[in-house]
């Protein structure tokens, strides 16, 4: 695959945003609230991780904006996909998950940054800015979360953070009721791929079996 490079943030001209997001009425929202900041430009929206890609590939944007609630493939996936396509692809993560595993999985996928949807508005746009100019933006209750999770004894999410983020796509998918063939469908890999993963993923957390499994994710918040 051919590495696709983003045009570097231009002065005297907006950021060129990307929205990734399934809903049509929470686009609509976002894109008012990014067309009062003169800043920001919003050149593509998309409702699925596909989607994201081809408008990624087309429009090139300086931000990519994503949530992580995505059908089929969801945005862990598709933010290591953006990275693999551009290793300099610069994505923020808007997400209602306000725990420090998803923002884990979403900053090892390779996101520079991670703003929950209970913080004011504010605190989007200036984290848009901020990883459009290629620095790391945690909204604050975020990263209380992933301080306190770093602590001895209260990072009870470890095992799950051990996951990398193909392997917590699977578990996503798995934890959907998806089967190893659909999963292969799904994340363009071979069903042995798919099988293998979810062996080693029981593996690295200690489960005996897939009840097991589901119930260690569902504890964690993961589902």
């Amino acid at each position: 695959m051919t590495a696709i490079t983003s045009p570097a943030p231009l002065a005297g001209r907006p950021l060129r945003l990307l929205l990734a997001d399934d809903h049509a009425i929470v686009r609509e929202g976002y894109r008012r609230l990014i067309e009062r900041r003169p800043q920001l430009q919003l050149v593509a929206e998309a409702e699925t991780a596909e989607d994201a890609l081809l408008r990624f590939r087309e429009h090139r944007p300086d931000v990519a904006v994503i949530d992580l609630n995505l059908p089929e493939m969801g945005g862990i996936e598709l933010i290591r996909r953006l990275r693999q396509r551009d290793p300099e692809a610069r994505v923020l993560v808007f997400s209602m998950h306000r725990d420090a595993l998803h923002a884990r999985q979403a900053l090892a996928a390779g996101a520079l940054g991670y703003v929950t949807k209970a913080c004011p508005p504010s605190t989007l746009l200036d984290a848009i800015l901020r990883v459009g100019t290629g620095q790391r933006s945690l909204s604050p209750d975020i990263a209380e979360d992933l301080a306190l999770a770093s602590l001895p004894g209260e990072g009870a999410d470890d095992a799950f953070a051990r996951l990398s983020p193909r392997e917590f796509e699977i578990l996503r998918l798995l934890l959907a009721g998806r089967s190893a063939e659909e999963i292969a469908t799904v994340l363009h890999i071979s069903p042995k791929t798919a099988q293998n993963c979810h062996y080693q993923i029981k593996a690295k957390l200690g489960a005996r079996n897939d009840i097991e499994l589901t119930r260690m994710a569902l504890a964690a918040g993961v589902a």
